[in-house]
């Protein structure tokens, strides 16, 4: 059974503000990229394992997780790359056997991009490790501290979406 979700947090806004000393900020600085390094070099292994680029490995997570099938002009605005590089995108993930394109049922001009569905199972274990090391650290901290750092890293992410993606959705 999943745990009651946490009560939403006030806004930035509302929060008071700590000033934040330039050593703290360096350091969270130094942590922020040495994870931003380990999770592109771990997605890259998973990727390999997979038959998949990293880049075609999270525009396939990315359309994973959008409420429907995409446009190949939406992945474009999701990841950043040109219309041309989403379709080589989506043609090796369709020869995979990730995605399929499928015809818009409202406009049939428009052609939608659909995951395939897929065993689970088979990719599981290539996330299992990471997995079981956020079980091991977050059974260090009490749930109030758990709490804190849900907070910090779900405003990170919605900042970062801001920038990159140009919105302020939680989802593709």
């Amino acid at each position: 059974m999943s745990p009651a979700p946490a009560e939403p947090s006030p806004s930035a806004a509302e929060r008071r503000k700590y000033p934040v000393p330039p050593d703290v900020l360096e350091r969270f600085g130094e942590l922020g990229r040495e994870n931003s390094t380990l999770a592109v070099l771990r997605h890259a292994r998973i990727a390999e394992q997979m038959g998949l680029s990293g880049t075609d490995h999270k525009a396939l997570d990315l359309v994973s997780r959008a409420e429907g099938p995409l446009t190949a002009g939406r992945i474009a605005q999701l990841t950043g790359l040109s219309t041309g590089a989403v379709t080589g995108v989506i043609d090796r993930l369709e020869r995979g056997g990730f995605v399929r394109r499928v015809r818009d049922r409202e406009d049939r001009r428009k052609v939608l991009v659909e995951i395939v569905p897929m065993d689970m199972e088979r990719y599981a274990p290539l996330f299992e490790s990471a997995l079981v090391a956020v079980e091991e650290v977050l059974e260090g901290f009490s749930p109030e501290e758990r709490d804190a750092i849900e907070r910090y890293e779900t405003e990170i992410i919605a900042r970062m979406r801001a920038e990159i993606l140009g919105d302020n959705h939680n989802t593709p």
